[in-house]
């Protein structure tokens, strides 16, 4: 499964990767590898099954990921819905 999600500054992005960290450590989940921190325009964090994407959006763009898996199936997520 891949995640892809974009932050609006590289701290936003940093603080996204972060709570994913945090989240599935709880779950005793670490990542095989983490990339991208350094300048936060693209973090990768590789859980195995999982692979989480955390872009700017020039560089998401850019990639344009969604492209490359066109068929697979996908999920819009809502936060303002996961809030209620």
């Amino acid at each position: 499964m891949f995640v892809i999600a974009s932050g609006m500054s590289r701290r936003h992005i940093l603080t996204l990767a972060e709570a994913v960290e945090e989240r599935l450590k709880v779950l005793g989940r670490r990542p095989l590898r983490r990339e991208g921190l350094e300048d936060a325009t693209w973090v990768l964090l590789d859980y195995g099954d999982v692979v989480v994407h955390v872009f700017d959006e020039p560089t998401r763009r850019y990639y344009d990921l969604e492209r490359l898996w066109a068929d697979a199936p996908r999920t819009d997520f809502d936060p303002a819905a996961a809030r209620a």
